[in-house]
């Protein structure tokens, strides 16, 4: 069984440092036996939430699409950026969004059972690592399996070489492990259900 996973970033900038580290874990993953799928939150814009909104409209588009895609997929990595020592305020409007049900539908459906990875790569000297406790918090009640080992990158911006590493060895070692964690541990909660 090939496990199926969802690696994105909570950040729309173009020049995003979470970006670069999604995308690192994304080649990572494949390279440990995973199916891979790698998209950007800027591609699935939403409202802020807005129970009025749902009511009289339903879920947006962009999040139906964005939910089918996190159904449809055993695991995450997310690459989180730290906002004021929290969660970036497009991740968890995407993570609100997503956890609406729709009419027939399980709740949590996006979320329940599955699996995630985090990580989060900042200028800063912790490496973002604050803004994890908030999205594993959150990602927690909605019955999401976080790993227990994490990464932050520190000083990203000066982090990655020139063919998207880590230049780090350690780091390196560090995310690839983490990439293959996030494979054993979905390729064994497959294997168990």
């Amino acid at each position: 069984m090939t496990p199926r996973l969802l690696a994105f970033a909570g950040s729309t900038r173009s020049n995003s440092l979470n970006k670069k580290l999604a995308a690192l874990a994304a080649t990572l993953g494949r390279a440990a036996g995973a199916e891979v799928t790698v998209v950007d939150l800027r591609d699935y814009p939403m409202p802020f939430y807005d129970g009025d909104v749902e009511v009289q409209s339903g879920l947006p588009e962009r999040a139906l699409a964005l939910k089918a895609l996190m159904r449809d997929h055993q695991g995450f990595l997310l690459a989180c950026p730290e906002y004021n020592s929290s969660i970036s305020a497009v991740l968890k409007n995407a993570i609100d969004w997503i956890s609406r049900p729709v009419p027939g539908e399980a709740a949590g459906v996006a979320f329940r059972g599955k699996w995630a990875a985090l990580m989060a790569a900042s200028p800063g000297n912790l490496g973002g690592v604050r803004g994890l406790l908030a999205v594993r918090q959150v990602l927690t009640t909605l019955g999401v399996f976080v790993l227990p080992t994490q990464l932050g990158v520190a000083r990203a911006h000066e982090a990655f070489a020139d063919d998207g590493n880590l230049k780090d060895p350690a780091l390196q070692s560090a995310l690839t492990a983490l990439s293959a964690d996030l494979v054993r541990y979905v390729r064994m909660s497959v294997a168990n259900s």
